[in-house]
């Protein structure tokens, strides 16, 4: 929005400046008042030309031929600026943008994704494709390129982008920028804006972990660490990979591995894994449940009872997971 108003704003300067000189000029050398001067000025520069307020007097005429050189120049570039503005859809983008911050300050419980590099935008798309709401935070205009996305034009270690981004609102922030410096100044940023969000942050080195984790991430994740176990692990257990990544792939309808929440007032609080026959009658598998302490139990025997706030590692079909995620909700 800025930049707009300095285009305008230089451009009627040029104008304003084109007949201020014109008009004083004629009141000088000619003698004319206030009106006729501006009339004889803006005729002159506009090339329209309908004929001489009053006969003009040799210095006058010299003084009109300096007035046409450099005053029609100026207006032909201040009406070709005005039309670039309309024609290449300017205005459009600033009434758009206008539109965009409005739906950003409305957001509320989003995600924020710091840089929209390769691994910004599998995670947008992971996060869209689950309903999640994010806003991308990213300092450069050509990454932004494709439509549809809530994006915020910025440096995301800066206090001010993450606040037009609704840092105080959002339930996570995500930090994928390009070294660990920038995620290091971004997680110090966001959790000194919103000490209660959620912070996952990419670790490049060795070693950045733990400074990033005391800066104030709540997960640290290493994308090299991560991909050398993956081969070593497809070499030496490959169908418990091949498992895995069946299970956890987006868009698969075979079947997904989900954690659910169990709400307060849920009908399955209180009942053993065997009472809600979680297995024979809805046809999911819990493979884990993390409780409220932070314990996390996997493979639970059928006598594990389900308490509220309780995290359950779900496998199963997605129709067969939605219908088990209702009954985890509060009735």
């Amino acid at each position: 929005m800025t930049q707009f108003w300095k285009k305008v704003t230089s451009v009627l300067s040029l104008v304003l400046l084109i007949v201020a000189f014109g008009t004083a000029g004629y009141m000088i050398i000619e003698g004319w008042n206030l009106l006729d001067s501006i009339y004889m000025t803006v005729t002159t520069i506009t090339t329209v030309g309908f004929q001489e307020v009053h006969k003009l007097s040799p210095r006058g005429t010299v003084f009109t031929i300096i007035l046409i050189v450099g005053g029609v120049g100026t207006a032909l570039y201040a009406f070709t600026a005005g039309a670039r503005f309309i024609l290449e859809g300017e205005i459009q983008q600033i009434f758009g943008r206008k539109k965009l911050e409005k739906k950003i300050k409305e957001l509320k419980d989003h995600y924020i994704i710091c840089g929209y590099g390769k691994m910004g935008k599998i995670i947008t798309r992971e996060l869209q494709e689950e309903g999640v709401r994010c806003v991308i935070v990213e300092k450069d205009p050509s990454a932004l390129e494709e439509e549809g996305l809530l994006a915020v034009l910025g440096d995301a270690t800066r206090d001010h982008t993450l606040k037009e981004a609704g840092i105080e609102r959002a339930t996570g922030l995500i930090s994928v920028l390009p070294n660990d410096a920038e995620n290091l100044f971004a997680v110090l940023s966001a959790r000194g804006l919103n000490p209660n969000i959620l912070i996952v942050a990419r670790a490049i080195d060795e070693g950045s972990e733990q400074k990033l984790l005391r800066a104030g991430a709540s997960k640290v994740v290493s994308p090299y660490l991560i991909g050398g176990l993956r081969m070593a692990h497809t070499v030496l257990k490959p169908t418990v990979v091949d498992f895995i990544e069946f299970t956890t792939k987006s868009g698969n309808i075979g079947l997904q591995m989900q954690e659910v929440t169990v709400q307060e007032g849920s009908r399955l609080i209180g009942m053993s894994l065997e009472s809600c026959s979680v297995g024979d009658d809805m046809g999911v598998i819990i493979v884990a449940i993390k409780q409220t302490t932070g314990e996390t139990r996997f493979n639970p025997t059928h006598q594990s009872v389900i308490k509220a706030g309780d995290i359950l590692i779900v496998l199963g079909e997605i129709s067969k997971l939605k219908a088990f995620e209702e009954r985890a909700k509060s009735q």
